[in-house]
């Protein structure tokens, strides 16, 4: 293999030797990282499991005084578990705060060391079956824990699945009264508590990261190891490694040719798009002035066709001069204007979804921005609603002037002029508190075929006009995106603004 992978011209002895040591080296090497990382990860769930079942002791232990020792004293005067309603309280108690924790036992030995209750009723009663842990536990009156194993590490390595009860922590611990004795006077101790609990899937979680760090380390060993040999046969082939190099050159320049090519197939497709898009423009302009001098009923569609037109053949023009950044025209857009635009493209959708839209816009509303821009984040936030309601429901956009400075209005500034809230409020799930802070993030999306560019897209273009977008839960249901915008200052905000970013509650 060796002879094979080192061709026709052999190295030096000592290269030999060299490759060989370094091999070695490295597999003893990463190895014995991997076996400190798995021993430690080991340690690590061991004394994990330690305290959780030092609270799960706590907890049981507590659990038996205040619910069945100092109610059973007051009802019976004493305990005695030979009584069924006694012993049926008690192990109420103890399965009820065990449930879901994986306890396969818990047993109480009374001083004498005798099983006083158990989870299994045939082992009351018997003595006997104390270990040192329950002797352990009584003498120094300290909790200890004792890990028991039906099968090794190394077996464990090479079993997909291991049977519940495999790995099973053993836990002792004194049973104490809880009342205060007085100063300096310890509360007696009532019995020894002896619980086993089933860690097999938390010991399998560590076993599978074991295989992952041994695994990771034998390839990488052997990656290590053929790179070396690479590097040393590439000193016996100083030929072959300079004809390798040419090759690869000469990839790379086939590779820069390919995407030159694909560089001038994107520009030709771009070009061809824009001149029937042209076409298509001028005509629906000569269709919109015609309709409009003759008063036709469709004059707002046709209308709609041509802003549309006009709009996506400046979207061509961008991606083909996309190195520059668009900056926004800072005009005064009618913002009513805008929502019935984009109201009567969704109309459509809307009544094929059985989705209402609801536009609360008084009339003179008018914000600073670029008409296209502030239309295209408008659509986005109303396509995002409709999306998010698969059976119906309702849309509410509200549109409120909001003045800076006012109490109520977070992340306005003070200064800079009246601005506009555009609220929109669907009737869907709402948004993931989880992920809320990150909805506004380029490419996350919570849709299966999203592209997580919706909200990232809004956010670009309302931010470059010195707005910011908000996002909420409303707290009767659904999700409210807020558009904060800066209105023109003959635009006067009212005596007192809604609170932004939540619009108004509606009935």
């Amino acid at each position: 293999m060796y002879k094979s992978l080192l061709g026709a011209k052999k190295p030096l002895q000592f290269v030999k030797v060299l490759t060989w040591t370094f091999l070695i080296l490295i597999l003893v090497t990463n190895l014995g990282l991997a076996v400190f990382l798995s021993k430690y990860a080991e340690r690590v769930l061991l004394e994990k499991q330690k305290e959780f079942g030092l609270l799960l002791s706590e907890n049981l232990s507590h659990q038996i005084f205040t619910r069945f020792t100092l109610p059973t004293i007051i009802g019976y005067g004493a305990i005695s578990l030979r009584n069924p309603e006694q012993f049926t309280r008690l192990d109420q108690v103890v399965r009820s705060t065990i449930h879901s924790f994986r306890v396969r036992e818990v047993r109480i030995y009374d001083p004498e060391f005798r099983v006083s209750y158990c989870t299994d009723p045939n082992l009351v009663t018997r003595t006997g079956l104390a270990g040192e842990g329950v002797k352990r536990a009584y003498t120094l009156e300290e909790p200890n824990f004792e890990f028991f194993s039906k099968i090794s590490g190394a077996t464990a390595l090479f079993r997909l699945q291991l049977k519940p009860g495999s790995v099973v922590l053993r836990g002792y611990a004194p049973l104490r009264m809880e009342r205060s004795f007085g100063p300096g006077v310890k509360n007696p101790i009532m019995g020894i508590l002896e619980f086993s609990q089933d860690i097999t899937e938390d010991y399998m979680a560590v076993v599978n990261f074991e295989r992952l760090v041994y695994s990771t380390s034998l390839l990488t060993s052997m990656v290590l190891f053929f790179l070396i040999i690479t590097i040393l046969r590439r000193v016996d082939r100083i030929s072959a490694e300079r004809q390798a190099e040419k090759e690869k050159l000469l990839r790379e320049l086939h590779q820069q040719e390919k995407l030159a090519g694909m560089g001038r197939m994107v520009a030709g497709v771009a070009h061809e798009i824009r001149n029937p898009l042209g076409i298509i423009q001028s005509s629906a302009e000569l269709v919109f002035k015609k309709a409009k001098a003759d008063n036709h009923p469709h004059t707002r569609i046709i209308e709609a066709i041509y802003d549309e037109s006009r709009r996506l053949s400046r979207t061509v023009n961008d991606f083909l001069d996309y190195a520059r950044p668009r900056q926004p025209r800072m005009d005064v857009v009618d913002i009513c204007r805008i929502l019935e635009q984009a109201a009567v493209f969704l109309e459509h959708e809307c009544e094929a979804k059985g989705i209402r839209l609801e536009r609360d816009c008084p009339s003179g509303t008018r914000v600073l921005g670029d008409k296209d821009l502030i239309y295209r984040a408008v659509y986005n936030v109303l396509g995002n609603a409709m999306q998010a309601m698969d059976q119906g429901g309702l849309i509410e956009v509200f549109a409120r002037p909001a003045a800076p400075g006012q109490p109520g209005q977070p992340g306005l500034p003070a200064e800079g002029g009246p601005w506009l809230a555009l609220s929109v409020r669907d009737s869907g799930p709402g948004f993931d508190e989880a992920n809320l802070d990150k909805m506004k993030d380029p490419f996350f999306s919570t849709k299966d075929t999203g592209t997580g560019l919706g909200l990232a897209i809004v956010t670009s273009i309302v931010e470059s006009h010195g707005g910011f977008v908000a996002l909420k839960n409303h707290p009767e249901g659904g999700a409210v995106v807020t558009l904060m915008l800066r209105a023109p200052s003959g635009q006067a905000a009212p005596p007192v603004a809604p609170v932004a970013p939540a619009p108004p509650a509606q009935g």
